[in-house]
C-alpha cells in the first residue's frame, strides 16, 4: 500500500511528528478523534528506537537504557494540524508503558496493567496494536500474558520482531515461523508476523504499509 498525497503534502510517515501528550491515568485521555495506533513490549525491547525511525526523528521518542522509564501512554501525531474538530490529525501513534521490569515493585505492575487494560477495552479509535518480541530472546511468558490480556479486550494486535541485525541472517525466517506457530492459537493475533530493525532500516517499509492499512479499515 502506498501513501496518498495531495499535491505538495508529505506522506504521513515523511512529515515531522511531535510529542502532544503523556497519559498516566485514563482521564487525561486526549479526545478519542483520529484513529490510532499503540505499540506494547517488554522493557527495553526497542519501542522508543522503533517509533523514532518509523517517523525518521532520532528523538521523538525518549530511549533509555534504564528499563520501565516509559510509565505512561505517550502519544504522537504528525505536526501541523490544529487539533479542532475539522483539522485532526490522520492517526496518533501511541507508545504503551514497557512490561517485564523484573524490578518494577508490585503496585506499579498493577497500575500499568489497569492503565492499559483500561485503555485496550474502552478506546474505540484503537485499530491494532503492536506487540515488539526481541529477536534475540523470543516469546516470553509475559508476552503470552499480554498476547492474553489483548485477546480478552478483543484488541486486534500484531506482531514484530525487532533488532533482527543482532542475529544471523538464517535465523530470521526461522524466527519468524516459530513465532507465527505461536500465536495461531490467540483470536486477536494477526497472522503476519513483521521483522524489524531500527539500527539498520530493515522491515520499516513493511510495518509502515501494515499500520497504514490498519488505519484504512
Amino acid at each position: 500500500m502506498t501513501e496518498t498525497t495531495t499535491p505538495g503534502e508529505k506522506p504521513l510517515f515523511g512529515r515531522p511528528w511531535i510529542f502532544i501528550r503523556g497519559v498516566p491515568a485514563m482521564k487525561f485521555l486526549p479526545p478519542e478523534g483520529p484513529p490510532e495506533i499503540a505499540f506494547a513490549g517488554r522493557s527495553n525491547v526497542g519501542k522508543s528506537s522503533l517509533i523514532n525511525a518509523l517517523v525518521g526523528h532520532k528523538g521523538l521518542a525518549r530511549t533509555s537504557n534504564t528499563p520501565g522509564r516509559t510509565q505512561e501512554l505517550n502519544y504522537f501525531v504528525p505536526d501541523g494540524f490544529s487539533g479542532a474538530a475539522d483539522d485532526l490529525p490522520p492517526m496518533a501513534l501511541v507508545d504503551m508503558p514497557g512490561y517485564g521490569y523484573a524490578q518494577a515493585p508490585k503496585e506499579q505492575v498493577d497500575a500499568w496493567t489497569k492503565l492499559v487494560f483500561d485503555y485496550l477495552r474502552g478506546r474505540s479509535t484503537l485499530k491494532r496494536v503492536y506487540v515488539l518480541i526481541d529477536s534475540r530472546h523470543g516469546v516470553k511468558k509475559n508476552d503470552e500474558e499480554v498476547f492474553a490480556l489483548l485477546d480478552k479486550a478483543a484488541v486486534s494486535y500484531q506482531i514484530v520482531l525487532t533488532k533482527t541485525d543482532k542475529i544471523k541472517d538464517a535465523g530470521v525466517p526461522r524466527l519468524i515461523e516459530e513465532t507465527r506457530q505461536q500465536i495461531l492459537k490467540h483470536p486477536a493475533a494477526y497472522p503476519e508476523v513483521l521483522a524489524t530493525s531500527s539500527e539498520k532500516s530493515r522491515g520499516l517499509d513493511d510495518l509502515r504499509n501494515a499500520i497504514l492499512t490498519a488505519i484504512a479499515r
